[in-house]
């Protein structure tokens, strides 16, 4: 392949640390239709925290001038801008919509976009997680249509799968092994070259591109099960009144127990991805009852945790209408401002509907974005004597008991 320029789409948690890595080794263009967001990067700030100044800073060019001369990153909201690249990866949102059903407007739109700059012999990779399947028939046919290039003769496809962990400063993607794959034998080994230069920890050929989407579904279809196996143990042991930790503890000291903890499950992976197993698997006639039945567990345990606080402070005679409770966190994991499908939610939406008043802080989250996803207001100063009830519902480093009873 000639000289590879590298247009990365979508520069939020997977897109941005991706286009930073590729700019340390070769000329990449970041694109994010959000110019607010473009703009920030340009000033070396992200505001999800995956990357800091001193990482953003150094592969920063400020122009297509500049990138034409050197390697570095051209964070754009300005087509143009990715017209000259040669491989286009893509790293948007694959939501699920009300009905727990594939969201691929995302996806689609990014294709078309590219295809309005398709050349021949690009390759188009995609990152974002999908069922398998998606890549060839729902995405190629958008590249063909408006590109009017033939796949697999003009251009060619890729995929793969994201497996960036927000918030995590050890497991960052060059030190997390990399499932790659291509729509021919010779496509599949440039693409697996092009990754394997930037990832430490190596990398894995898929056979097919089905293969390696497939393999990012059951990656997190599999601990969204395990996860479910435990929060019904902690649904039968509370009607016990048993302690499910307690129980975990004792189990696990058996050598082969798989240690998972109950929880609220959201986030933009383990909360969505089953549903896109999930929904292949009906479209061929099957209906995929252990997955399904796992995310239903999952999906209830924010309405779980609310009721069991209603029932605590009934219990202790505290008057639930009007009351005042505090919810501490609102972040779908601790130490790290990403909200995307939170259960906590769940829980605030369900105290709502018992006519109590609830506070929410988060001293990880941007209140901005919160009010404008959720219609909630952070509350930033505390009076914790003003409550009923307190709930910590993520494990922020602040709410930590030291640091919160000084």
């Amino acid at each position: 392949m000639k000289r590879i320029k590298i247009a990365v789409i979508g520069l939020g948690y997977v897109g941005l640390p991706l286009a930073v890595e590729f700019a340390k080794k070769y000329k990449v263009v970041g694109f994010d239709v959000n110019p607010e967001r473009v703009e920030e990067l340009r000033k070396g700030i992200d505001g999800t925290l995956e990357i800091t100044n001193e990482q953003l800073s150094p592969v920063l060019v400020e122009n297509a001038k500049e990138l034409s001369n050197n390697i570095g990153l051209l964070p754009s909201s300005n087509v143009k801008d990715i017209a000259l690249a040669n491989v286009y990866i893509v790293t948007v949102p694959t939501p699920v919509d009300e009905h727990k059903k594939p969201d691929l407007s995302y996806l689609i739109s990014a294709s078309k976009m590219i295809a309005t700059v398709l050349k021949k012999e690009d390759i188009v990779i995609y990152e974002s997680t999908v069922y398998p399947g998606c890549t060839e028939e729902d995405c190629v046919p958008v590249l063909e249509k408006y590109s009017g290039l033939k796949f697999n003769k003009d251009f060619f496809c890729g995929y793969s799968p994201e497996r960036i962990n927000p918030g995590d400063k050890i497991n960052t993607i060059s030190t997390i092994k990399k499932v790659t794959s291509g729509s021919t034998p010779e496509i599949g080994e440039q693409i697996n070259n092009l990754y394997k230069s930037i990832i430490t920890a190596g990398t894995h050929l898929a056979p097919s591109i089905k293969v390696a989407e497939a393999s990012k579904a059951i990656e997190n279809a599999q601990r969204d099960v395990n996860i479910s196996f435990v929060n019904e143990l902690a649904l039968i042991f509370d009607r016990m009144n048993i302690d499910t930790h307690d129980v975990l503890a004792a189990a696990s000291t058996k050598w082969n127990f798989l240690p998972f903890k109950p929880g609220l499950v959201g986030g933009h992976c383990i909360s969505v991805d089953p549903y896109y197993l999930a929904h292949k698997a009906e479209s061929l006639g099957y209906h995929p009852a252990v997955i399904l039945s796992g995310r239903k567990v999952n999906d209830e345990m924010g309405i779980f945790v609310a009721t069991k606080v209603i029932k605590i402070m009934t219990r202790k005679g505290i008057p639930i209408t009007n009351s005042n409770i505090l919810i501490l966190g609102i972040t779908f994991k601790e130490n790290c401002p990403d909200i995307r499908n939170t259960k906590v939610v769940d829980i605030y939406n369900e105290l709502v509907s018992y006519g109590v008043k609830v506070d929410v802080n988060d001293p990880w989250a941007n209140k901005n974005d919160v009010m404008d996803e959720y219609g909630i207001k952070l509350t930033e100063r505390l009076n914790l004597e003003q409550y009923q009830a307190i709930i910590l519902t993520v494990a922020h480093k602040e709410y930590s008991i030291l640091r919160f009873m000084s």
